[in-house]
């Protein structure tokens, strides 16, 4: 306790800095694809694909100020899905029709099938699938082949779209569908290449939708920490409720300086992280409040600053283990 006031004036400098560095970019924080206005184009490749290739690609197009961003988890640390977000140009279905008709130009430009000019089976949608496969008739239906093929050819892209989770890299394994026989896989090579992508989903987020996201990112927050406050006031006491979350919040709050200082995106990962960060601070904070307390009662005669003093000290080995092996 007795650096307390250098550790203060440490904290008021940092959260000075921040705010002003906030006031510098026109009190706004650089928020990522989750939070920004535009379009967004979810695509999924047959391999994790090249980003600097990709992004000249799009450049090539006149969308050198898209971004890309890799969609990844624990259970795909190597996923080949991407989304591409381009700036917001309109709103409705034609700005939607217009920045998807871009990106793809862009991909097929760089990735798009080379085959003779034989059609992306990949791209294939289900109508256009059936009515190839009812004007080559390769299983002999004659006049029964519309209905037939329909069925067969939504069968087909539920095996790609599921199985194959959208992007198809062999013909041959269509076999596993039910009614797929040598001849409808011969026919398919003959009309169709295997393209290495395909645009799983476009999406628009308009203004209002971007400001209700990044403000509901900010609402978490707080109901965060006044779950938090009400916790810790109903387990010790009000004051001491009060003194949890205003340290938490000067964590988050200098998290979130730094931030504005490096100009780091704010995405939803890092709204995930932060509220770890006030789990695991308000944790920490527990179980120190645990330690005053019980020192309170061994230590009656010593003023309450050395009980503070010694309970900050007993724990701080766990504080920096527990912090030291999640970070």
């Amino acid at each position: 306790m007795g650096k307390a006031k250098y550790f203060f004036a440490l904290s008021g400098f940092l959260l000075l800095l921040g705010l002003l560095s906030w006031f510098q970019q026109g009190r706004s924080l650089r928020y990522g694809i989750d939070f920004k206005e535009g379009t967004n184009v979810d695509v999924r490749f047959a391999q994790p694909p090249d980003i600097d290739r990709l992004r000249k690609g799009l450049a090539a197009q006149g969308l050198g100020n898209s971004e890309i961003q890799s969609i990844r988890d624990i259970a795909s640390p190597n996923s080949s899905e991407v989304l591409i977000f381009v700036e917001q140009k309109g709103q409705g279905d034609q700005a939607l029709d217009a920045s998807k008709a871009q990106v793809l130009t862009a991909l097929n430009a760089t990735y798009g099938v080379t085959a003779g000019g034989k059609l992306d089976f990949n791209a294939a949608t289900e109508s256009t699938l059936a009515a190839f496969l009812t004007q080559r008739d390769p299983l002999g239906l004659s006049a029964a082949a519309g209905d037939r093929y329909q069925q067969l050819a939504k069968r087909i892209l539920q095996y790609r779209d599921k199985e194959q989770n959208g992007v198809l890299t062999s013909f041959d394994s269509l076999a596993s569908v039910s009614g797929v026989t040598p001849a409808v896989i011969s026919a398919l090579k003959d009309n169709y290449a295997l393209g290495s992508f395909a645009i799983r989903k476009v999406e628009i987020v308009g203004p209002k939708v971007g400001a209700e996201l990044r403000r509901q990112a900010v609402y978490v927050t707080l109901y965060a920490l006044a779950g938090m406050l009400v916790y810790i006031a109903f387990r010790f006491e009000w004051i001491y409720g009060a003194a949890a979350v205003l340290a938490v919040f000067h964590d988050v709050l200098i998290t979130l300086g730094f931030f504005s200082i490096f100009k780091f995106e704010i995405s939803l990962t890092v709204i995930a992280a932060l509220l770890t960060l006030v789990g695991y601070s308000m944790n920490d904070t527990i179980v120190i409040f645990d330690r005053i307390r019980e020192n309170n009662r061994l230590l009656r005669r010593e003023p309450f600053p050395d009980i503070v003093n010694r309970s900050i000290n007993q724990t701080l080995s766990r504080t920096i283990l527990t912090s030291g092996l999640t970070f």
